[in-house]
């Protein structure tokens, strides 16, 4: 797809998560957060749901665990503005509790058509929830993220062959510091999983970031 008709195609993405009512948190959301990112991305990052910084901005990971998850970007090599950073979920869950199952089946056709339309070639799932629903996607045996993490996987989801990265939500990391060096790890084996498997090359700096 020519990148012209990429964007057009995104942004027409982004329009339908901004008027999506398709489960009940469009009720309790200031703002949808469909993802940002560049759209020739090598590396997507997928947590599992904004927090209420992200509902705020209607960006994702901005707050906290934001602030940390881009720090240890830098820290190995993949500046935050390289990579498509998005959420299984787009709307903020109230109290920031778990998304539901059926929160994450109506919003799952959104996260797929990122993936088809990006085409990543590393997809690193930040925590369980997005560990499980992209294994799931993949037809991979889920464990929990204690045995997942860190363990690459060659997948094929939305038609798109990948390699699928699960490790720690930054979250976790910042109520258990004893994770984050775990966390750093898993990130930092991501420039050589590009190294290894190829992919496009990165052709521009410019972040999407919705309107």
């Amino acid at each position: 797809m020519e990148e012209a008709d990429a964007r057009e195609e995104y942004e027409r993405l982004v329009e339908e998560i901004k008027r999506c009512q398709k489960c009940p948190l469009h009720a309790y959301r200031r703002n949808p957060v469909p993802g940002e990112g560049p759209l020739n991305a090598r590396v997507m990052l997928v947590g599992e749901a904004p927090g209420r910084r992200e509902d705020e901005q209607g960006r994702p990971f901005v707050g906290m665990a934001g602030r940390l998850l881009t720090s240890i970007l830098e820290k190995v090599g993949l500046p935050r503005r390289t990579v498509y950073i998005t959420n299984v979920v787009k709307c903020r869950p109230p109290g920031n509790r778990d998304p539901k199952p059926e929160e994450i089946q109506a919003c799952l056709p959104y996260l797929l058509r990122q993936i088809r339309l990006i085409r990543p070639r590393v997809i690193v799932a930040l925590g369980r929830i997005s560990g499980k629903t992209l294994y799931e996607q993949a037809g991979l045996r889920w464990r929990g993220i204690s045995r997942e993490r860190g363990v690459p996987r060659e997948a094929r989801i939305a038609g798109v062959e990948v390699v699928l990265l699960a490790t720690y939500h930054p979250a976790a990391a910042i109520y258990n510091p004893r994770l984050r060096p775990l966390l750093e790890e898993d990130l930092g084996k991501v420039p050589r999983l590009l190294g290894e498997h190829g992919g496009r090359r990165f052709r521009s700096l410019e972040d999407f970031f919705p309107s």
